[in-house]
């Protein structure tokens, strides 16, 4: 292997799990503990990295940190759930849809498993398989190819020539970051350009984010806050986001996860005596 692919290899771990010991490296890459180690001074010295005793982590606030799938699934999940009864509402029977890899956009794979005669354009593995795995006959998933990242998103030139030579209704896309000045925003490059392939694929572009991805920034833009017909987040988005966003996207939506949890426990035991509203919209 060469020191540039070993170099990209320590990176990716660290992206994806926060740090890693040179140990570790050692086992997996075959090569001495004093290899790791220049690599790892090559990636501390261009401020990539921060060498550790034993290993090295993530810089504190780095724009490269992405963690796996399984870490990031863990966060906010009554805020994710509420995000998707909202988004789910937008796809109509037998069109045809774009979703960007990311949790939130998973969750929404699984709900669209109720919906009729989609047509599923992803980047995400793990989309894919969710809509797979339910087996519908009326459902077709096209996956784009590409290189994998840690969040399970397939990247890369094939997957950007796959996205140009499709075209779709509605594009729903997960963003690591998102600022007033960076837009929305990616710790990988690559991902980041897929995703703006996938936008141009699509007639109208959803955003769905949390209120904690607000001021985070990653290493690589996507496409700036006017780019986005609709941004779906939660109550919890600060005053200042609200208006700033407001000023910049056709329409935010925010939703309650409150709400949506007490109307999901009220049908759970079939006593739902008024509507409880799950979201509201800020025009």
């Amino acid at each position: 292997m060469l020191a540039r692919q070993r170099q990209a290899y320590i990176l990716d771990r660290v992206r994806e799990d926060g740090g890693v010991r040179v140990a570790d490296l050692v086992r997996d890459l075959g090569v001495s503990d004093m290899t790791i180690r220049r690599d790892m001074e090559l990636l501390h010295e261009r401020g990539l990295i921060e060498k550790v005793h034993g290993g090295a982590t993530a810089l504190p606030g780095s724009a490269l940190f992405e963690p796996g799938f399984a870490a990031k699934s863990a966060l906010q999940e009554a805020e994710k759930e509420a995000i998707v009864d909202a988004a789910v509402t937008l796809v109509e029977p037998g069109t045809a849809i774009g979703i960007s890899a990311g949790t939130t956009t998973y969750a929404l794979a699984r709900r669209l498993t109720e919906v009729v005669g989609l047509t599923v354009v992803t980047n995400s593995v793990r989309v894919a398989d969710v809509l797979h795995d339910a087996g519908r006959p009326d459902q077709t998933i096209i996956m784009t190819g590409g290189v994998r990242t840690p969040s399970d998103a397939l990247v890369g030139p094939f997957a950007v020539a796959a996205l140009r030579s499709v075209h779709v209704d509605l594009v729903f896309m997960g963003v690591h970051g998102m600022d007033a000045h960076s837009g929305f925003t990616s710790p990988n490059l690559m991902e980041a350009e897929t995703n703006r392939a996938l936008i141009e694929a699509g007639g109208r572009l959803v955003v769905v984010a949390d209120h904690t991805k607000w001021g985070q920034v990653a290493l690589s833009s996507i496409a700036g806050l006017d780019q986005a017909d609709m941004v779906i987040s939660d109550i919890g988005l600060e005053e200042g986001a609200q208006e700033l966003i407001r000023s910049r996207v056709r329409e935010l939506v925010l939703v309650d996860p409150a709400a949506v949890g007490a109307l999901r426990r009220s049908l759970a035991y079939d006593a739902v005596d008024e509507p409880i509203q799950i979201g509201r919209r800020a025009d």
